[in-house]
Formats: C-alpha cells, structure tokens, sequence
C-alpha cells in the first residue's frame, strides 16, 4: 500500500529524515514509534503530501506522492484519511456538520439521502448518537476524538494516518480510541498508519512497527518481537529497561517467552533438573494484542551458567547473559 524508498528531507540544513526505507502492507496497522525529534510527524506528513521531501521517493498504491504535481497529489490525498492530535475541530460547527465537512471542502453535496445516510453511519460507526447536534465544547477529549475519526472516514478513504492521536487523552479513553480504530482496520479494510510516543498505543493494535532514531530507522518488525527482546540499545533506553538495577555478584541471565512458552514451569524444572538454585530477580509481562509476552533475568553462580543455557536451548527458550 505505501512504499517508503531513501527518503530524505531537511530543514535549514539539518537532516530530519535520513534515507528512510519502510514497506506498509495492504490492510495492516502499522506503527510508526520514537523519541520526541525521532521525524515520525514529518514523515507521516511527506506520506499525505503535507510536507515536500528532498530524496527517494514514496509511492501509495501505484503513484508517487509528488507535491509539485498538484492534480496528482489532490487525488492522492482524498484516498487518506488524517487525525491529528488536537482534533481540529470547528467550534461554530455541530458534531454532523464537522464529520460532513471534507465533502463539502470537495464540492460533493452533502444534503443528499445517501451522504446523510452515510454520515449517519459514521455517527454510530464511533457511538456519538446522542451528540449529533453538539458543538466541540460540549463533548469530552473522546469524544472529540471520535469525530475526527468520522470525519476522516467521511470520504471512503483507503489509509488512515494517525499523527499523535492519542497523546492527549487519559489512559481509560485512548483503550476505548484504539478499540475503535482496530475496529474500523476490521470492517472497512483500511489502511492505519500510527504515529506515537506511547507503547501501550503500539502494543494494543499494531501488526508492525518502525522504530525511528534521530530521522533514521533502528528497527522494523513485529513490536513483540521488537519490544520483548530488544536489542539496540536505544530501544532499551527508550523502554527504559531495568537492568541497570540488577545484581553485580555471579551472572545475569534473561529468558524471553513467547505465545505458548508463558505456559511452561521452564524455571522450575530447570532448577530440579541442574540441582540448583537462581534467583529472579526482575521481570516483566507485555500484553500484544491477545497474547502475552514477558521475559526474567536469573542471577546464578558462574559456574551454572552454561548448564543453564543447554538446558533453556534444549528447550527452545530464548535467552542472553545480560553484561
């Protein structure tokens, strides 16, 4: 669906974005995650035409986003969606007459049965029946949220881009945004491409995930593949790993467990099989969606180490001697 090729892009000579290469599949939710000044926004806003690029190209579905070629890049940017973090919504507008907006901006009538029956279902697609005719002021952050979401929808678009959408509201709303957008992913087919700072927003829906650093990609795959096990050690900082708080004395063991391995009593019959004990000492579980991901460190004496390690590959665990 969107092909991200070299891509680069400055201002004021300084590189934001330095030769950024990622492939977003057709129907998938893929998250775009970082630091603050990581260029998640900017390249969100390079994909939608928003912001010009200096090199490499993106391509969304079989056309170049080109922002000199503006019959081009018009027709591109009515098949995307866009919800930015504060909402952008008309104050003077009701909750129908914002959702309604984009079509009349793209002169489509909007007083037909067929646009009111569509807008209508997008009213109850995000659950503001009962605020039809409120203005912005009278609903909550979410609700806000959720005519936005509307309104992106307004024009059948096929991707949805997701710039910080989020990062404004409470913990108990967002869950209820993300059921929502992971439900629009189900039934319309839409594209969702998600920019954020917040993990849990990654871990609740994204199929994939890139991994932005100072305008360039550290990581593309799987966030529990990605997240569980990391292994650049700017991930580790930015999920601020703790293992700066573990043991100095013997050896550091981390195990990682995945889908059916949290059902296995691994340490235990490790302990019974070597004869001897281990401490644990940090550990942590990571709900993906709906499976649950988790790693432990063990401290032991050196001299069960490699036993250990037999043991755990025996088992096909996955493990790393934490230094």
């Amino acid at each position: 669906m969107i092909t991200i090729s070299n891509v680069q892009k400055s201002f004021n000579k300084t590189e934001v974005l330095k030769d950024i290469s990622i492939d977003i599949q057709d129907g998938e939710i893929f998250g775009i995650i970082g630091q603050s000044g990581a260029g998640k926004s900017t390249l969100l806003r390079c994909i939608n035409g928003l912001e010009s690029y200096d090199g490499g190209t993106i391509t969304v579905g079989n056309n170049v986003v080109d922002i000199k070629d503006k019959k081009k890049l018009r027709s591109l940017q009515k098949k995307m969606g866009m919800i930015f973090q504060g909402f952008n919504l008309l104050e003077r507008l009701d909750v129908y007459q914002n959702i309604a907006l984009p079509m009349k901006f793209w002169g489509i009538p909007t007083t037909t049965p067929a646009a009111k029956e569509k807008i209508t279902k997008l009213i109850k697609l995000v659950g503001l029946e009962e605020k039809v005719h409120s203005k912005p002021r009278e609903l909550s952050g979410g609700q806000k949220q959720r005519v936005a979401i509307a309104r992106a929808l307004v024009l059948d678009p096929e991707i949805l881009l997701c710039d910080e959408a989020t990062s404004a509201l409470d913990p108990e709303i967002t869950k209820g945004i993300l059921a929502l957008l992971q439900e629009i992913n189900k039934e319309l087919g839409i594209t969702i491409v998600v920019v954020t700072h917040q993990m849990e927003v990654v871990k609740q829906i994204c199929q994939r995930v890139a991994f932005l650093s100072k305008g360039k990609v550290l990581a593309v795959g799987r966030p529990e593949k990605l997240f569980v096990w990391p292994k650049e050690q700017e991930i580790r900082d930015f999920l601020r790993e703790e293992s700066d708080k573990l043991p100095s004395d013997g050896v550091n063991l981390k195990l990682f467990f995945y889908g059916e391995g949290n059902q296995r009593p691994i340490v235990t019959q490790m302990s019974q099989e070597l004869h001897t004990d281990f401490n644990i000492c940090w550990a942590k579980l990571e709900d993906f969606r709906e499976d649950v991901y988790g790693s432990l460190v063990l401290n032991m004496d050196e001299k069960d180490l490699e036993r250990a390690c037999a043991f755990l590959d025996s088992k096909d665990v996955t493990w790393e001697v934490i230094k």
